[in-house]
């Protein structure tokens, strides 16, 4: 799905071979899901239909045989009483297997929506606000399914019911017969434009909730809590969420004075020839064009055409607003991948090195330049060290070597082979890192680090031993529960959360220490990469993981970036990156004496720390 595409939107512009697509989407999804719900829902549906149109020639025959064609009335009563006892129970049955056919159609439309977002190779269409537009809709496609099923089903109730009906009309006034149905045109085409505008109208609105979604969070966050009490910022953020809401309610509010006017136009409309058929019937009763029971079933016939007419109108409007957000759930799951990539093959053992060769890099055509022209050798067995100024590209550059884009121009080789030949699953299998901003993730602390590799989250050992060399092991051994201790506060009521059992909340250095633990448990891999890794210790404990990091690291190719320069100088190699590209490439014994850029920024560290030492 290119980004033009999905600009479209769905309102009123969704064409009608997306909406066909989306209607044979979903109806494979609920059929594969639950066969067994969707052949009981149809069966129900039909006798649904069925009912009404019996009780009103039942209910005929009963009123005839009791007026003007008089004979045995037992078996059409007890057929009525049986009818009307089945046209009570039916509904409740139905609506049952409805929602279950729904439910388990949502689980598979779920599962299948976020499998199709794993498709997607790197993170440009995270970073795309109207591929995000899309997901969150998709996200509410998944849980439409049983208003799909329930739709359909109506719109198939209603169209029988209205044959059922119209074909009873017929027999007592063709005329009437087609007045009803002619007034019911208009109806029709009404409520479709309503649904396309509505539609419409929640595209338009979708970053406006989003907008007022991510203003909720922060005042709900944990994390930024403290510096919105601090600052008092939460006044300003809750005005901007406020007005956010407000600005979506206005829509909504537009849109309902819309649908208010043309409902009352159209039951006025339908009043008008309910009033008309009935005023014509007690007519012609009255000549004695039509008997008793004529009038009865006119009138059952009349109110069922009407209530068909309403069921189907407003069914097949709400089978179309839900496709129309169907046509996003579909649009995210036949999305192509946004990177090219092979599915087949390996990558190769890491035995020479990576190379990166003349890499240009920018996040798209209208953003400048990141890198430019980066040549840059990590040799096979060898620790080199990244340094330069925030916004240099150094995280850029390491989301291109794990492949998360691709370079704009140039060629990243891992061992002479260009990592656009390897399938990306296989190359990130030889990797392991500790990004700057790690995650902290709301599971235990067994789970938190075995997400490095999931196949340790039954080797307690290999947790333990990752755990002592990112020097976390006594604190998460002495929890309440040890290391299947819950790391989060955030799932409990408030009378759980003065029970220490039910969860801790680690410290920002601890949290540091566990994304160490995470990466030390993938243990094997070709290349580790540590992007600022210490970023959140104190100087001792610093001191101690660049420590055991040094170990680690020892005879492996890794990739280190950090901007205390006291961290890379043991490092094999040392480059540094500055406006896109590598200025100067050395040891710490060659680069300090060049007197360029790594000797200027160390020595302002060095005196920096002097100065906190004369100072003390």
């Amino acid at each position: 799905m290119r980004t033009s595409d999905a600009g479209r939107g769905p309102g009123g512009r969704a064409h009608a071979r997306e909406l066909a697509v989306a209607g044979a989407e979903a109806t494979a999804l609920t059929w594969r899901s639950a066969p067994g719900g969707v052949s009981g829902t149809f069966l129900i549906t039909l006798a649904e239909a069925a009912a009404p149109i019996a009780t009103a020639w039942l209910t005929k025959t009963v009123v005839d045989r009791l007026t003007t064609s008089p004979g045995p009335v037992a078996a059409p009563a007890a057929a009525l009483v049986a009818t009307g006892l089945a046209a009570a129970a039916l509904p409740g049955i139905g609506r049952y297997l409805r929602d279950q056919t729904g439910r388990v159609a949502g689980v598979r439309a779920t599962d299948r929506l976020f499998a199709a977002t794993e498709r997607q190779v790197g993170l440009r269409r995270f970073e795309d606000p109207v591929f995000l537009d899309r997901l969150r809709l998709a996200q509410e496609a998944t849980a439409s399914a049983g208003y799909l099923v329930d739709a359909v089903c109506g719109t198939k109730r209603g169209a029988l019911s209205l044959i059922g009906f119209l074909m009873s009309l017929l027999v007592i006034s063709p005329l009437m017969a087609v007045l009803v149905l002619l007034a019911a045109v208009p109806a029709l085409i009404a409520q479709l434009l309503l649904s396309r505008s509505r539609a419409a109208m929640e595209w338009a609105t979708e970053q406006t909730h989003r907008r007022e979604f991510f203003y909720s969070g922060l005042l709900t966050d944990v994390e930024a809590a403290t510096e919105i009490r601090l600052f008092g910022i939460g006044a300003f953020l809750r005005a901007r969420m406020m007005a956010e809401r407000e600005r979506g309610n206005a829509a909504e509010q537009r849109m309902a004075r819309r649908e208010l006017a043309v409902q009352g136009g159209l039951t006025a409309l339908s009043a008008a020839v309910a009033g008309g058929g009935l005023w014509w019937a007690i007519t012609a009763a009255r000549h004695g064009t039509l008997g008793v029971g004529d009038v009865t079933m006119f009138l059952a016939a009349v109110v069922g055409v009407q209530a068909a007419l309403d069921l189907l109108t407003s069914s097949i409007t709400i089978a179309h607003g839900r496709l129309l957000t169907f046509t996003h759930y579909v649009a995210v799951t036949r999305a192509e991948p946004d990177l090219p990539s092979v599915v087949t093959g390996d990558a190769p053992k890491l035995r020479r090195g990576i190379e990166f060769r003349d890499v240009w890099f920018r996040y798209s055509d209208d953003h400048p330049w990141v890198l430019r022209g980066v040549d840059l050798t990590i040799p096979h067995g060898r620790a080199v060290a990244l340094v330069g100024l925030n916004g240099a590209g150094k995280s850029t550059l390491v989301k291109l070597l794990c492949r998360m884009y691709d370079p704009t121009r140039g060629h990243i080789l891992w061992d002479g082979v260009d990592l656009r030949d390897i399938p990306p699953s296989a190359l990130r299998e030889r990797i392991s890192a500790v990004f700057q901003d790690h995650m902290n993730y709301d599971m235990t602390a067994r789970e938190n680090i075995a997400l490095g590799d999931i196949g340790t989250l039954d080797r307690p050992d290999a947790i333990r031993q990752a755990a002592a060399r990112a020097g976390v092991h006594d604190r998460l051994a002495g929890l309440p529960r040890g290391y299947d201790t819950l790391l989060t506060r955030m799932f409990f009521s408030e009378a759980d959360k003065e029970d220490p059992d039910t969860g801790v909340v680690l410290s920002g250095g601890q949290w540091q220490r566990l994304a160490l633990a995470r990466a030390f448990v993938r243990d094997g891999r070709d290349l580790m990469i540590l992007d600022e890794p210490s970023s959140g210790l104190d100087p001792e404990a610093e001191h101690e993981v660049h420590g055991q990091m040094r170990l680690h690291r020892a005879g492996r190719t890794s990739l280190l970036i950090s901007h205390r320069l006291n961290a890379v100088r043991e490092t094999d190699l040392i480059a540094i990156l500055d406006g896109g590209r590598v200025v100067e490439l050395g040891t710490h014994e060659t680069l300090m004496p060049a007197g360029g850029h790594y000797a200027r920024l160390f020595r302002l560290q060095a005196a920096g720390y002097q100065e906190t030492q004369d100072i003390g």
